[in-house]
């Protein structure tokens, strides 16, 4: 058995767990780990997780679910969701509201989930966790590894249906919800590096929230601001982001990572670069002709005051 101690969660809020470390398995397994567990309605316990549980969203969740709800992102937020903070951090996103009485999932039924095709990444991951070694960092090698999370609930454990893990994970979709999420869990982890030591402004706050959980409000903001006047964008890009949703989410981390981090991927148009350099100088600028006015100011008054002084001498 390996300690799984020191190793970074990269993706806490996908495991579909409270992460209670008394449920955490001390055993680092690999794609082709054996993996004995089934879930389906003859189980006692189902849907037994899909209560008291924090089923927090990434963008690419709400897509999907707003898609199968057939209703724009706003209002799914408002009818579906409520705030968070991700991974220990400022950075805020939205969980799954749950009922008031049975405080369950929305779209939990004793039948089973009613959006189970379409279901966020966390109810996918259940029961296998994922995690890695890093320093943190973009260019850094990451050693990944998998953990069960066996809560005492759970009867999945007691069924005969055996896999391996990259078995499990391909029958619950997961690779495809990993590769939609790479980019915007890197910024979340991205942004936990840098613990207290930095706080994101009210206004990156917001910009954040609004390219993870509005998409339609997000190409708004590009194509009906000065935003496309402000960037260099190819034709090509322009043309895909208008219409594909996936893609304008993936432009959408882009942008948040060369807004937030200064990574690169994104440039400021030339003529805008030199604008905003004469904009800062102009502000300098002006600043020194206001610290050289109120100088002057003061040098009359204490002209003034000397003269006053002088002439009660002289008086």
């Amino acid at each position: 058995m390996s300690d799984t101690k020191g190793a970074d969660m990269e993706n806490d809020f996908t495991q579909g767990t409270n992460k209670n470390p008394s449920n955490i398995m001390p055993e680092k397994l690999t794609l082709d780990s054996p993996l004995q567990f089934e879930c389906h309605p003859g189980v006692s316990c189902f849907t037994a997780c899909c209560h008291n549980i924090q089923i927090v969203l990434t963008p690419y969740d709400i897509l999907i679910l707003r898609k199968r709800l057939n209703i724009p992102a706003h209002e799914f937020i408002v009818q579906y969701t409520e705030p968070t903070y991700l991974e220990k951090t400022d950075m805020p996103g939205v969980q799954i509201k749950l009922t008031e009485d049975k405080k369950a999932c929305p779209f939990v039924t004793p039948e089973g989930c009613s959006v189970y095709e379409d279901r966020p990444t966390s109810c996918r991951y259940y029961p296998v966790g994922m995690a890695d070694f890093h320093e943190g960092g973009e260019d850094v090698k990451e050693d990944k590894f998998f953990f069960l999370v066996k809560e005492p609930h759970c009867k999945g454990f007691e069924e005969p249906k055996k896999w391996t893990i990259g078995e499990w994970r391909d029958d619950q979709g997961v690779d495809l919800r990993d590769e939609m999420n790479k980019e915007w869990l890197r910024l979340v982890m991205r942004r936990k590096s840098f613990g207290h030591q930095a706080n994101l402004s009210e206004a990156a706050q917001r910009m954040f929230f609004m390219a993870s959980t509005d998409l339609d409000h997000f190409r708004r903001f590009v194509f009906e601001s000065s935003f496309l006047d402000s960037y260099e964008v190819d034709q090509e890009t322009v043309e895909k982001i208008k219409e594909d949703d996936v893609a304008l989410m993936l432009f959408s981390f882009q942008y948040l990572a060369n807004t937030l981090f200064g990574a690169e991927g994104l440039k400021l148009r030339k003529e805008k670069i030199e604008e905003k350099v004469e904009e800062i100088k102009q502000r300098q600028d002006d600043s020194l002709r206001q610290v050289e006015k109120e100088y002057m100011q003061l040098k009359a008054e204490r002209e003034r005051l000397k003269q006053e002084e002088d002439a009660r001498k002289k008086g």
